[in-house]
């Protein structure tokens, strides 16, 4: 066994001394007897060095390096306070502007539009169409022209549409600008997905996906505070009532993306708050973490952006997405039509005040279980975890119309359903490889979440008031199918694992050229399902 010794400025002055360890952690008893690690003292290195360093892997394609952990925390902290607080604040507004429209339905913006029937339900559709249209594209312009630069674009874009929704007169406007909406709003979850996973290993993800997806309940929350609170104003400007709700909060998101065209980074390497030597480490623990391959942002075509949404993973996954939108969607835009039909008897502002303690508590529960994910490293047993609460919640709408128990339904219902969304953008990116095929994989995901927010918009009718029988029996089929469709996969993951382990590496791969073999992604005998 040789020396484990770290590489240091002397040290990588050499192209040629190397240090070397025998290890076996992370590859199994077959990878053991054929695997060297270097141990890199990161902040140290240069960047050809440690290029030089990735380079060099082993026969299953893992890269033969170690990264110092106390360097690594350091920059994580870094990360984390330079990162995650913007995204955090866009997708709140995000989400504010999107689902601003059931706090407008109950001061009055169907009366004033006249719609009837169900004219709010089709403006909601309208939405969700451009919203999965645009979904997969979204992404793929997301990676081509740089998430710094493309998130604030269309964060300008959608609040800017927002303060348009203050002065539509009839639903034929109103549609045009949800429209429109929609398409602009499009990129931003699985944006920020693809953006966060330039920046964090495998394991971190997700937990960092919760701390901007937690926004979507806080959303709930603050946008019920919010609207309440404007709602006591006279007037702003010439509007009043609902139209003020719009257009504040559409301003507030434009103000919010002009800065973050400042503070949002597009990569490591052109990041002015790190240090040479932190830009070195970023790159280098995500490009440790990548089988078969040496690149981290890899030039995109046609056959790895089909091996994202192709992974069988992924569409398991985003089928599971899918049915959680339906659930998630559906207590956003009409939480606060609920609350109104379990207590009739309640002013406007009391029910908006209403609808923000559920919310709380989704909050807690969304920071909550991509914090236990984070630590031990799995997903799809916490995605299973997300479901048992909620069909109690459901259960407990059809079994009941006693006021407290239902209400009490609610904080089961918003207890575990905005966690699926953190858990399931990180498990689609944590089982493939390139960075290409991760864009396009997280925008699948979120492509079918959406399908789902369309599904959504249909759930609670009008007829089916004010217990909504329908509405919750749906939502009860779909939460209690996510719980059969991740049990199963977790099952398949781990067998098809176990089929891997059979593989030999250099069968599988003679002949094939570098690419060839950089192009397999999650379809390289070294790779293994990570459940």
């Amino acid at each position: 066994m040789g020396e484990k010794r770290a590489i240091t400025p002397e040290a990588s002055s050499s192209s040629d001394e190397k240090a070397v360890a025998h290890h076996a952690e992370g590859h199994g008893e077959n990878h053991a007897a054929a695997t060297d690690e270097y141990v890199f003292s990161t902040l140290h290195c240069t960047m050809d060095r440690a290029s030089t360093v990735l380079t060099q892997r082993d026969r299953y394609g893992n890269a033969l390096i170690h990264i110092d952990p106390e360097a690594e925390r350091r920059l994580r902290w870094k990360l984390d306070l330079m990162i995650v607080p913007t995204v955090a604040l866009l997708y709140l507004f995000c989400f504010i502007d999107r689902a601003n429209i059931g706090n407008a339905r109950i001061a009055g913006f169907e009366k004033d539009l006249n719609l009837t029937g169900y004219d709010y339900n089709g403006l909601l559709s309208v939405f969700y169409i451009s919203y999965i249209v645009f979904e997969i594209p979204s992404n793929i312009g997301c990676k081509y022209f740089g998430p710094g630069w493309f998130i604030p674009t269309i964060s300008l874009g959608f609040g800017g549409l927002s303060i348009a929704m203050a002065f539509v007169n009839n639903f034929a406007q109103a549609a045009a600008v949800r429209f429109l909406l929609g398409a602009f709003e499009a990129g931003m979850l699985p944006g920020i997905a693809y953006y966060l996973s330039r920046w964090y290993r495998r394991s971190e993800l997700t937990f960092r996906l919760g701390l901007y997806i937690v926004m979507a309940p806080m959303a709930g929350a603050f946008g019920g505070l919010l609207a309440s609170g404007i709602l006591q104003l006279e007037s702003f400007g010439s509007l009043t009532s609902w139209r003020m709700i719009f257009a504040i909060e559409g301003v507030i998101t434009c103000v919010l993306a002009l800065i973050s065209y400042i503070t949002l980074t597009d990569r490591p390497e052109t990041a002015r708050w790190l240090t040479q030597a932190e830009k070195d480490l970023a790159i280098l623990r995500i490009k440790s973490e990548r089988v078969g391959t040496t690149e981290v942002l890899d030039k995109m075509d046609v056959k790895k952006l089909m091996r994202g949404i192709l992974n069988p993973v992924t569409l398991s996954t985003s089928f599971i997405f899918l049915l959680n939108n339906i659930t998630v969607q559906g207590v956003s835009f009409f939480a606060p039509t609920i609350v109104r039909s379990i207590y009739p008897g309640k002013s406007t502002v009391m029910t908006q005040l209403l609808t923000v303690p559920p919310y709380v508590v989704g909050g807690f529960f969304t920071l909550l279980l991509p914090a236990i994910s984070w630590k031990m490293d799995r997903r799809q047993i916490i995605i299973m975890s997300c479901t048992p609460l909620v069909i109690v919640g459901f259960i407990i709408f059809l079994a009941t119309t006693n006021t407290e128990a239902r209400y009490a339904a609610i904080f089961l219902l918003s207890s575990s359903i905005f966690a699926l969304g953190p858990m399931t953008n990180s498990q689609v990116s944590a089982n493939v490889v390139s960075d290409t095929a991760r864009s396009s994989a997280i925008g699948m995901n979120v492509m079918c979440g959406n399908i789902g927010g369309l599904v959504s918009t249909w759930s609670f009718l009008p007829t089916d008031g004010p217990n909504y029988p329908i509405g919750n029996g749906l939502n009860l089929a779909a939460i209690s199918t996510i719980l059969i469709v991740a049990t199963a996969m977790l099952f398949w993951m781990k067998k098809d694992n176990k089929r891997r382990e059979t593989l030999s590496v250099e069968e599988e791969l003679a002949g094939m050229s570098r690419e060839e073999v950089q192009d397999l992604d999650w379809k390289h005998p070294a790779f293994r399902w990570k459940p």
